[in-house]
């Protein structure tokens, strides 16, 4: 019987793999042993605390000889290297030191056989030869981590926010297209693996990495829980805060006695970006019909900026030929700037919020931007069929403040919705009807949030419609 005792061995050995153990698999990762203090340089207060007693407990390290894990130690290629071998070969074998064992030889370094795995896996490539010896910087550890794992198994839970502020130039400052590793870097925020060392994600990517530090990553490798979702304040990237309505507008330039269409256009213009409600013409020989027709234009032409607040028009004038143009809206009278800055708080506020929610991000088309601020007033305000002419439901104060509104209140709140946004938009008409036509990346669209909020659900048949669709609803 003696002579079999070497085959009960290694079936013995064989066993102590463990029986649930999958290929390429996050199941794998588990801890499997309890960590009672066992390092005497880690408290309960050190920041590092569930990072390096995960570590422990899943196998991947029993610190020092003296009893220590050495937290601030740094770490040389060749740790960082042993510790991405083993949490590769856990993943994909359920035993860390499977896979770099199949490279293991007589009379090599500690490091060489997890290097070698790392190598045949397609992990790592030959960068890193003659330098395990040599203290890693944060740069070569983000490198020796950053494909480790298969997306699936490593979701970019901060993609949009990681994009955002670092193509801002807010966060990760310190991390240039010059920087070694870059995108190996960029890869770890994207995933949670990485915070930085400050509230503005700065890496420190030449500096050395301490033990403790690579702790974290690499538990964060093995453990989804202890992934960070970054909690950046991005507000700077995409607030409308200080915007004004004259902002909102292409200044014009002043014409004194405005004829063509393209003039009293560049007058209204010139009025509306100066904050103004007043414009001084002057018609030489000036009589009561020629005025009327001054009014009715201007009128028309403040009617295609809708979003500014204005729908109505007085006028005052001399037999001289001069004559002054009031603008205001039915039923709001001298108190119409209240209401127009009231308007333009409550839209920035909205603006503000669908992108904090990330509703709305940077990454999006115009066009895909445009619906969602077209589904928002769908869904905020109801058609006020009991409006009158001097009714404040045709501002868009109302639709914003009181969540009524009917065509013209609705056409100015998206449309001053669509502006704070940079998508350039104007209004249209007919004898009783408005609506918007904005350019969403290059392309003309009319769309009518009106008819679109007709319903008992929002009819999108109504969202960037082409000319033709538009004249077939309401010709003009």
């Amino acid at each position: 019987m003696k002579k079999h005792i070497p085959l009960l061995l290694a079936l013995c050995l064989l066993l102590t793999v463990p029986a649930l153990a999958a290929e390429d698999s996050m199941e794998n990762f588990v801890r499997s042993k309890t960590y009672d203090q066992q390092f005497s340089d880690l408290s309960a207060d050190s920041v590092f605390y569930s990072n390096v007693s995960a570590l422990y407990e899943y196998g991947l390290s029993v610190g020092k000889p003296d009893g220590t894990f050495g937290l601030k130690d740094s770490l040389t290629v060749g740790q960082a290297v042993i510790f991405a071998g083993r949490i590769r070969s856990l993943y994909r074998t359920g035993d860390p030191e499977l896979g770099p064992a199949a490279y293991r030889t007589e009379g090599q370094a500690t490091a060489v056989p997890y290097l070698l795995y790392l190598q045949a896996e397609g992990i790592l490539g030959t960068e890193l030869d003659g330098q395990l010896s040599s203290a890693a910087t944060r740069a070569q550890m983000a490198h020796v981590l950053a494909n480790l794992l298969p997306p699936e198994a490593l979701p970019a839970i901060n993609e949009e926010l990681v994009s955002e502020g670092y193509a801002t130039r807010r966060f990760i400052t310190d991390v240039t297209e010059y920087t070694p590793c870059q995108q190996d870097i960029l890869a770890l925020y994207r995933t949670g693996v990485c915070a930085g060392v400050d509230a503005y994600g700065t890496f420190l990517p030449d500096s050395a990495i301490t033990r403790g530090a690579a702790a974290a990553m690499l538990t964060r490798l093995a453990d989804p829980a202890l992934r960070v979702t970054l909690d950046w304040d991005l507000s700077y990237a995409y607030s409308a805060k200080g915007a004004t309505l004259a902002s909102l507008v292409e200044p014009g330039t002043y014409v004194a006695s405005p004829a063509a269409a393209g003039e009293m256009d560049s007058a209204i213009r010139y009025m509306l970006s100066r904050g103004e409600s007043t414009m001084t013409l002057r018609y030489p020989g000036l009589s009561a019909v020629k005025a009327r027709q001054v009014m009715q234009q201007a009128l028309s032409t403040v009617k295609l900026y809708c979003e500014q607040g204005y729908n109505s028009v007085s006028c005052s004038y001399s037999l001289a030929g001069d004559m002054t143009l009031t603008f205001s809206a039915a039923g709001v009278g001298d108190w119409i700037q209240e209401y127009r800055t009231s308007a333009m708080e409550a839209a920035i506020e909205v603006h503000d919020q669908l992108w904090a929610n990330r509703q709305i991000t940077s990454g999006m088309t115009e066009l895909e931007k445009a619906r969602v601020y077209y589904t928002w007033v769908c869904e905020n305000t109801a058609y006020d069929y009991q409006a009158g002419d001097d009714s404040i439901s045709h501002t868009p104060y109302s639709l914003f403040e009181l969540g009524t509104a009917v065509c013209d209140g609705y056409t100015g709140a998206y449309n001053l919705l669509l502006k704070l946004e940079g998508i350039d938009c104007t209004a249209l008409s007919n004898n009783s009807h408005i609506w918007t036509v904005a350019t969403l990346d290059g392309t003309a669209y009319h769309i009518d949030t009106t008819w679109g909020d007709s319903g008992p659900a929002i009819n999108y048949s109504y969202f960037a419609m082409t000319e033709e669709q538009s004249r077939a609803e309401h010709p003009w």
